[in-house]
């Protein structure tokens, strides 16, 4: 949704873009720079508005000044010193306090955007900041005013926190967690145990060597035995001046990773550790003094949800940097492809590498979902604001219960979706570099390293999705009894046409019409009726044949209910084609943003075998596909170099020989 801010500022004049944007230095993408259908500069301002361009290159010019973030070729860093740099780079960051609390609060956007920033240059330090002062601090925030003190101790960086859930032997399956924290009211606190080796803390970000404090998950246990299910503590781990673990407490670092070695990653254990009553996170209940457990939330599963409302905020923030990992690779493997020449039509002309349908069908796909993806992950963002100040101000209303419900089910599809595009993207985008592409230094392999633990961390991506078809498939009932239901991001309101949806056909209205998004979308939204339907019988099939509802619902993941939160993307590409039809974009950009969502919309419609094998397809329509995805393919070609420019770090960041705004090789 551009704003109406950056949709009045898009209308202002060169020299003013000009001074926000500086020209690119003259070089071989010059050629593709002059065939560009739009004006880069004005396309950054449509979607950025200036006063988060001015942010980007406050924090650009900041990193590449600094001799701390200075980098240094052909040298590689062990892990220790690695580690050090990246703590000290992050305590910079603090010291550099790019944005103030009052300019985050006038404008959210703004720290989302500061996040990806600095993760563009290394994702090691921006991670760390942000689990330290966004995911610690966010779960802290979200209890009540009684830790208004600790939060200061945090940006202050006084302590250095983290976010203990994950452990040994159960990470998705947070149900499974075993470390427990057994209330004493002799003593008025909390005595956290690890029962044992595979209850360790671990996967832990900060944990490794850095971390003081810890938010730790642990099973709730009040003096009659009871357990009152997962709570979150505040637990010291390490003394904050030496930096030695505290009393009763084992910590350390796991080791070398895939990737994301800059990031101390680490494991802890817990052996009859004493915390103070007041350091429950009182998010989902607390205790009284006499050790009588309560809770504003009667219900037992809103409750455990409450309690892990955190983990939207990390799968948004994955969502954001899988789509950044995204632009990053496709800013070096178009710059290079367009700059590379290889073959030609006679032996003595060559040609750029660009220019072959071959190239264009491997990248300018992604190209597109890179847009897509931008638009959705900045969308969901401002969605989970709305939410966020609900938690903020502990609002218990319906409509907050149905925000939380949609936000999780919108964050767990968008993190499969962005992480393995990316990691799909990084991959492509190698090979499509050749040999190239496989230096370290040229940075690709980095970039699918650095994206690779997105497909994993905050959830796996496969059982993330089992939570986004069970959101759908809750539905069902109101479609069965024809009841008028809606959610307030309105992203399933289109199931209300369920029964009508189910009958259309695949019919482009004309060769004016055929290659717009609406066409994809139209299939979209049938192919998630149909996949709802098919799951709802399957399930309902497999509970008549005896199966146990646990039995029935795993043998309805591969082909039903996994499909349909895959399908589910229809809500990426109905808010992209909303925006990219929006009658306020200006003239001059309209065109080439119409063709990214169509080609966008087409080429991840990857489900032409359900489209037929339901009906919604038949004869040479999946041809008519393929031919509209070359199409954009081709005639996006020209305007590739100008699409990457406008999402394109500085060389600085970007870190790319291949890669750089002047094309030179």
């Amino acid at each position: 949704m551009a704003s109406t801010l950056n949709l009045k500022e898009v209308t202002g004049n060169q020299s003013s873009w000009d001074t926000l944007l500086p020209d690119f230095p003259k070089g071989p993408l010059c050629r593709y720079r002059k065939k560009a259908s739009f004006n880069w500069k004005e396309m950054a301002v449509l979607l950025d508005g200036k006063d988060i361009i001015q942010l980007k290159n406050i924090i650009f010019s900041a990193l590449e000044s600094d001799p701390l973030f200075a980098h240094h070729p052909g040298e590689d860093l062990c892990r220790e010193r690695y580690q050090e740099l990246t703590f000290l780079r992050c305590k910079r960051l603090f010291e550099y306090d790019f944005l103030s609390r009052q300019e985050i609060l006038e404008n959210p956007l703004k720290i989302f955007n500061m996040v990806i920033c600095i993760g563009m240059y290394d994702w090691s330090p921006c991670l760390q900041y942000f689990l330290h002062c966004g995911v610690f601090a966010g779960a802290i925030l979200s209890a009540s005013n009684r830790f208004a003190d600790f939060v200061k101790q945090v940006y202050s960086m006084e302590i250095f926190g983290c976010f203990a859930l994950t452990e040994l032997s159960h990470g998705t399956n947070t149900k499974g967690i075993r470390t427990t924290a057994t209330y004493d009211r002799s003593t008025q606190e909390f005595i956290i145990n690890t029962p044992d080796f595979e209850a360790a803390k671990f996967w832990v970000g900060n944990m490794g060597k850095h971390a003081t404090h810890a938010v730790v998950y642990a099973q709730l246990y009040t003096p009659d035995g009871q357990c009152q299910g997962l709570h979150s503590f505040i637990v010291q781990i390490r003394d904050t001046k030496t930096l030695l673990p505290m009393p009763g407490v084992m910590v350390g670092d796991i080791g070398k990773k895939l990737g994301l070695n800059g990031l101390d990653n680490g494991f802890a254990m817990f052996h009859n550790v004493r915390i103070p009553k007041e350091n429950i996170l009182n998010i989902a209940g607390d205790v009284t003094a006499e050790g009588r457990y309560s809770s504003s939330i009667q219900d037992v599963k809103e409750r455990f949800s409450a309690s892990l409302g955190s983990l939207s905020t990390g799968r948004i923030l994955i969502t954001a940097v899988s789509t950044t990992n995204l632009k990053l690779a496709l800013s070096i493997a178009i710059r290079f492809s367009a700059a590379r020449h290889q073959f030609g039509p006679t032996d003595e002309e060559e040609i750029p590498v660009l220019e072959y349908q071959t190239q264009q069908w491997r990248l300018l796909p992604y190209l597109a979902a890179a847009y897509a993806l931008d638009y959705f992950s900045k969308s969901l963002f401002e969605n989970f604001v709305e939410f966020y100040a609900g938690v903020l101000t502990k609002q218990r209303s319906q409509r907050q219960a149905d925000l939380g419900r949609e936000i999780h089910a919108l964050s767990a599809a968008s993190k499969p979706l962005s992480s393995w595009t990316a990691q799909q993207a990084a991959q492509e985008c190698r090979e499509a570099c050749g040999g190239h592409g496989y230096l370290a230094m040229n940075r690709l392999g980095e970039i699918r390293n650095d994206n690779d633990p997105n497909c994993t961390y905050e959830g796996d991506n496969n059982v993330l999705l089992q939570q986004t078809s069970n959101y759908l498939m809750s539905w069902m009932n109101c479609i069965r009894d024809k009841a008028p239901f809606e959610s307030p991001f309105g992203t399933i309101n289109f199931l209300q046409d369920y029964h009508h949806i189910l009958g259309w056909k695949f019919t482009p209205i004309s060769d004016e019409n055929s290659m717009d998004s609406s066409v994809p979308l139209a299939a979209y939204k049938w192919l998630v009726c149909y996949l709802l339907r098919e799951s709802d019988l399957k399930l309902n099939k497999e509970k008549q044949s005896g199966q146990s509802d646990f039995e029935a619902k795993n043998n309805c993941q591969v082909y039903y209910c996994r499909s349909l939160a895959i399908a589910f993307r229809q809500t990426v590409l109905q808010r992209y084609h909303d925006f990219t039809h929006d009658p306020n974009i200006p003239s001059t950009l309209q065109p080439v943003l119409k063709n990214l969502s169509a080609l966008y919309g087409f080429w991840s419609l990857k489900h032409l075998a359900v489209l037929y094998q339901g009906g919604y397809a038949s004869g040479e329509q999946g041809r008519f596909i393929q031919n509209v995805i070359l199409e954009l393919c081709n005639t996006l070609k020209d305007d590739a170099v100008a699409l990457v420019d406008v999402f394109a770090p500085p060389d600085f960041i970007l870190n790319s020989p291949i890669g750089k705004a002047s094309g030179e090789l």
